[in-house]
């Protein structure tokens, strides 16, 4: 007789997006508050302190359209 478990999992992404319109693109002091604020969300998602240092791939960043998109994806099984 096979045995087998199973599982649901359920992914979260959270996400900080930045304008970044054309010609001019995105500024500078809008990265840096966006990356302050979802590294602070990562260490509470994940418990650290908040001089905690981060993974190198804690964070990811992805190009829209018109933005900069900020995020991480937090995984929970139920």
């Amino acid at each position: 007789m096979a045995s087998y478990t199973s599982r649901t999992v359920t992914s979260t992404r959270r996400e900080w997006i930045v304008p970044a319109a054309q010609p001019w693109g995105a500024f500078l002091g809008d990265i840096n508050t966006a990356i302050a604020v979802a590294s602070l969300a990562y260490r509470k998602q994940h418990g650290l302190a908040e001089d905690a240092r981060l993974n190198d791939d804690a964070l990811r960043f992805h190009v829209g359209d018109d933005e900069i998109i900020i995020s991480f994806t937090v995984e929970a099984a139920s």
